[in-house]
């Protein structure tokens, strides 16, 4: 086991967590960081909740692309991953501060990043079957 066998996601969880324990995870939605000026001359406010949901995006990315290696380690990155996923779905339904908009993005971006892991091994799996015969 290394750390790169830690889901990235992990990341997003603690700041939340950190966030959520000085009493600041509620204002990730609702406090602009900046706007962002459109042509059309309207300004798109850029909150903490959206910044982190993109991040969590950019890290589903990676994850995905760390899900095409086939070995060993792969399987016990998902084991972490599928792991992270229940700890995100449980605190979004028991714990009071995670019940927000941003903590449930991140928590389907993080069920994403399952599935993708899943599917992904499976189907390079199966093409290895394939060029095998």
């Amino acid at each position: 086991m290394s750390i790169r066998d830690v889901p990235t996601m992990t990341i997003l969880f603690i700041i939340y967590n950190v966030l959520a324990l000085i009493g600041a995870a509620t204002a990730l939605d609702t406090n602009a960081l900046f706007t962002l000026p459109m042509m059309s001359g309207s300004k798109v406010p850029f909150t903490g909740g959206a910044l982190m949901v993109t991040i969590g995006l950019i890290l589903l990315y990676i994850e995905i692309l760390k899900s095409t290696r086939a070995d060993q380690e792969q399987m016990l990155e998902q084991t972490f991953s599928m792991g992270l996923f229940v700890v995100f779905l449980v605190e979004f339904l028991l714990i009071k501060p995670a019940g927000t908009t941003t903590f449930l993005m991140l928590t389907i971006i993080q069920l994403l990043d399952v599935m993708a892991g899943f599917t992904v091994t499976v189907a390079s799996k199966r093409a290895g079957l394939q060029i095998g015969r």
